[in-house]
Parts: C-alpha cells; sequence; structure tokens
C-alpha cells in the first residue's frame, strides 16, 4: 500500500478573553462564538484511493488540495477496492470518491452499503469496455473467438480484484465463447505497459479499460461493440463516506455532494499527473487549480 500524509493545516479560534467590565451575557456570547469558529475550523479527514484508477487518483488529489485550503488535515490511503469499501464501512477510511454504479461495484455496495452513506455522483456517463488498437482486424466481441491469434490469444486486463475484471470474466468471456483466450490479470499500469508497448511496435492487442480515461487520448484505440450487453450500460462515478460523514462534516459533505466534474477537466487533470512521480502530485495539481480556479472555487461556492 502506497501512503502519502498531506502537510496539515492547523486553524485555531482565539480563547475567549473577558475584558474587565464586560457582561456575563457578553462572556459567554463571545464563548459561543468561538465554539462555533473551532466547528468550522476543519478536521482530518482520510480519502481512499483505488490503486491503478486514474480517475479515484485525480479526484483525490484535486479535494486533498481544496480541502486542505479549506484548513482541513487530509492524508491519502492508496488501496484495491476490496480494501477500501472495508476500511470505508469500518470507519478507518473517510471518503472514496470513486464507486461506479449500477454494475461494477455492485457486489461491494450489497456487501458493505448500509454501513456507507452516498454522498452524490459526479460522472455520469462513465462505461466498462474492452478495446483494441484502431486499426484491428475486428470491431465487436463476437468477432474476437475466431480471430483470438491476431491477439496472441490472450486479453490484458487490470487487477484481479476490480468489478471490471469479475464482469470481463463472469459475463463478456462465457457469453462470447472466449474460454480459449488467456485472460491475464495483474495491475492497471502493467496493462497499459503492454498497451503502450504494443500500440508503439505496431502490434495488434485487447486490453480491459474503461471511459472516462486518458488512455484514449494518448493512443488510437476502438471499444469493441458489445452486441449482448455484457459489459452493462453507462455508469455513474458516485462519491462515498463512512457511515456518520455528514454529521461530522456537513460542509464537506455538502460540497462532494454537489460536486460534478466533467470530461475535459479530468482528462486534463489525469494528463498532468499520468507518468509522474508522487512526490510531485501535490504541485502538480497546485498548478492545475491555479490554471482552472475560478471552476475549482465553484466547487465549494
Amino acid at each position: 500500500m502506497f501512503k502519502r500524509t498531506a502537510t496539515a493545516f492547523a486553524v485555531t479560534a482565539a480563547a475567549g478573553l473577558v475584558l474587565a467590565g464586560c457582561s456575563s451575557s457578553e462572556g459567554e456570547a463571545a464563548d459561543e462564538a468561538t465554539s462555533g469558529s473551532d466547528a468550522m475550523a476543519g478536521g482530518e479527514l482520510t480519502l481512499a484511493v483505488f490503486n491503478g484508477w486514474d480517475e479515484s487518483l485525480a479526484t483525490s488529489l484535486l479535494w486533498e488540495n481544496i480541502l486542505e485550503s479549506k484548513g482541513y488535515t487530509v492524508e491519502l490511503e492508496y488501496a484495491d477496492p476490496a480494501v477500501v469499501f472495508q476500511g470505508v464501512a469500518d470507519g478507518d477510511y473517510d471518503i472514496v470518491t470513486d464507486v461506479w454504479l449500477p454494475l461494477t461495484h455492485a457486489s461491494y455496495i450489497e456487501e458493505f452499503g448500509d454501513d456507507m452513506e452516498e454522498l452524490g455522483a459526479w460522472f455520469d456517463s462513465a462505461a466498462l469496455t474492452v478495446a483494441v488498437n484502431a486499426d484491428a482486424p475486428i470491431d465487436s466481441l463476437d468477432e474476437l473467438a475466431d480471430n483470438a491469434d491476431a491477439f496472441g490469444n490472450r486479453i490484458v486486463g487490470i487487477e484481479p480484484g476490480a468489478g471490471l475484471t469479475a464482469t470481463v470474466q463472469d459475463a463478456v468471456i462465457p457469453t462470447y465463447g472466449l474460454e480459449g483466450l488467456d485472460f491475464i490479470t495483474s495491475s492497471t499500469p502493467a496493462m497499459l505497459s503492454e498497451l503502450d508497448t504494443a500500440t508503439s511496435n505496431g502490434e495488434n492487442i485487447i486490453v480491459t479499460l474503461w471511459e472516462p480515461h486518458w488512455a484514449y487520448g494518448a493512443y488510437d484505440l476502438k471499444n469493441l461493440e458489445d452486441p449482448e450487453g455484457t459489459l452493462g450500460e453507462a455508469e455513474s462515478i458516485v462519491t462515498y463516506g463512512r457511515a456518520g460523514i455528514s454529521e461530522d462534516h456537513p460542509e464537506v459533505a455538502a460540497w462532494l455532494g454537489a460536486f460534478t466534474m466533467d470530461a475535459d477537466h479530468l482528462y486534463d487533470l489525469e494528463n498532468q499527473l499520468n507518468g509522474q512521480d508522487a512526490s510531485d502530485y501535490a504541485d502538480i495539481v497546485s498548478e492545475w487549480v491555479a490554471a482552472n480556479q475560478e471552476w475549482v472555487d465553484s466547487l465549494t461556492a
């Protein structure tokens, strides 16, 4: 697990000093004002990030920047989806921004949803995909079994525990008779590395992917048609929090509940982060926020 702790911004309210000559009611009013200031001063939050999921990374880093600017102390925890959902349900993590519904993460919500709080959807046209290089000799999944040799008889997947992996394993492969192909699962970075190598060498490759993803801007790809609908319809990307997040941090819950991000902003931020060292993320996001300040400010207006 990769872990990065953000710099804390401590905000403290002034002690209530009762000046000579102040009435008791004035002193009480000052104490109440001080207490209210403390309540608005922020707090500690842990955001869970899915390993290898670029939209999870981009949105989490964006909100880390925003929340820290508002006086919160933010920590990012990186883990695979199963660990993240368990951690949010247990209260170890406060927020996860990358829950795909109604299909991809349905099993996790069924298992852990009662111990989580849905805050709101921020992207409504996400899709699971099986993609190939644009000049590949097929256009549809129902052509793949007869043309498996053109792809080395392999499908390159992502993490074994990902919802996309389960969908391909349990629905795509049996529906289209692809049991004769090797379905290779390792990690998203490993898949992207193979995609980069194959496209650079002019070779055919078939990968499991999803939209939104920066790879569609970086490589010449096409999604294979899915006439049987095994990959599902367009999905929403939803932010969830631990149980009680709205009571403990109503301001944060309201911001995230109203949060939306269009594809142009998302792809731009993802591309800025792509291939960069994690130690540079904070500076990259700060520069991106400065370049998009009006839009970022609107998220907490």
